[in-house]
């Protein structure tokens, strides 16, 4: 008797882990729509494809008006204005941005819109091959009026 507790006790903490794993898994394995995953992913490509060829309209227009942009070794920035003239005057024609490749992660924040992590990595706009370095990234996407939005960016280099 004492050993089919034993088993039954064993059995129920087996399921409790096993439900508490399968929650911890990355947002596309999980109930994730693949559409959302996708339309981020082609966001996160037109994003950078703006910044790397100076399409300000284009970043303006991905940019929310309710921008928060923290840096890790510039602070916080809350003006769009702000970042948009940064954007003119130290990156267009100069600095190219490399997303790695497979690092996205997609998840899912109901009723807002998804959060994008990756990793990616800046070089000269002149330099061939891929970066030396690749830095974590967070982007807060918010979806409204059918089009999506930053609302929100973490740059960690």
């Amino acid at each position: 008797m004492k050993k089919l507790y034993s088993f039954a006790a064993i059995s129920i903490f087996a399921l409790f882990i096993s439900a508490t794993v399968r929650s911890g898994l990355p947002a596309e394995e999980e109930t994730i729509p693949m559409s959302l995953y996708d339309s981020i992913v082609s966001m996160d490509a037109t994003w950078e494809d703006a910044y790397n060829n100076c399409k300000l309209d284009v970043m303006e227009e991905l940019i929310s008006e309710d921008l928060e942009f923290y840096h890790d070794q510039g602070g916080l920035l809350t003006s769009k204005s702000k970042l948009n003239e940064a954007l003119k005057n130290n990156i267009c024609g100069k600095v190219k941005r490399v997303l790695k490749q497979g690092s996205i992660e997609v998840y899912e924040i109901k009723g807002y819109g998804a959060v994008e992590m990756g990793l990616h990595g800046f070089m000269n706009i002149n330099q061939k091959g891929f970066p030396d370095h690749y830095a974590k990234f967070i982007h807060l996407w918010k979806r409204e009026n059918n089009k999506w939005r930053i609302t929100r960016v973490i740059s960690l280099h």
